[in-house]
């Protein structure tokens, strides 16, 4: 009999049976890893299994590389604390949703389990969009696609980075970019080496900027791409940006 005990973000909840459920989370110590959930329809069982969750996990299995039962305990239901704002309750989905498609199964990434917390954390904070795009640049960093927001690909001032290559994912300054602008990607005001974080327009030019990795890059080569769910909340935010 195989078993481990951990902690562990829902990532998605997929109906199996009856009353079951096939439940992917993103654990400490285990990576990402599915298990069975009996009960998963009981009301009991429905805050654990929400899409954000914080929960105990208990894995059992007769072998280690069978699929095996999750025992879950909540500890933190981030979905429910933002019920009535539509676009943080789509961030949550959205994130959960790329680790969820865009994670090898079984492989441990702590630095993203961690990064996952705080951004769930950062969500009851003004600067939660921020905290989502600075999340997404550290999940292309952890799939081997790193962005260099550091410092001038075309040899421009570091002082005055204004943009972001398509094809290198390295900042390019404004002097050095001017020529080719329309064919680079605008750099958000809070990565700039002296802007700040301003209000849904930057979280709008953030989404735009790692969406493009994300297709281009980390998602190329997957059957279904980018996860529904991160397109739906980049729309989302374009929309609010464009309400009257």
């Amino acid at each position: 009999m195989e078993s481990w005990k951990d902690q562990g973000v829902v990532l998605a909840a997929r109906p199996h049976g009856e009353s079951g459920a096939i439940v992917s989370i993103l654990t400490e110590e285990q990576g990402r890893h599915a298990g069975y959930v009996r009960g998963a329809h009981s009301s009991k069982m429905r805050g654990c299994l929400e899409v954000g969750s914080l929960v105990d996990i208990c894995w059992n299995a007769r072998v280690s590389d069978s699929l095996g039962s999750f025992q879950l305990e909540l500890q933190r239901n981030y979905s429910a604390r933002v019920l009535s704002d539509p676009i943080k309750l789509s961030a949550i989905q959205s994130a959960c949703a790329l680790c969820d498609q865009g994670l090898p199964e079984r492989e441990k990434h702590p630095g993203l389990f961690y990064g996952l917390l705080a951004l769930l954390d950062s969500l009851g904070e003004d600067i939660w969009g921020a905290a989502y795009i600075m999340w997404e640049i550290a999940f292309l960093k952890e799939l081997g696609f790193s962005l260099d927001l550091t410092k001038c690909a075309g040899g421009g001032s570091a002082d005055d980075l204004c943009y972001v290559s398509p094809k290198t994912g390295r900042a390019v300054s404004k002097s050095a970019g001017e020529p080719y602008k329309d064919k680079l990607i605008e750099l958000p005001e809070f990565l700039k080496p002296s802007g700040s974080y301003d209000d849904i327009k930057d979280v709008q030019k953030g989404l735009k900027m790692t969406g493009y990795f994300l297709v281009h890059w980390a998602f190329s080569h997957h059957t279904q791409g980018v996860p529904e769910t991160r397109l739906r909340f980049q729309e989302r935010v374009e929309n609010m940006v464009h309400e009257p």
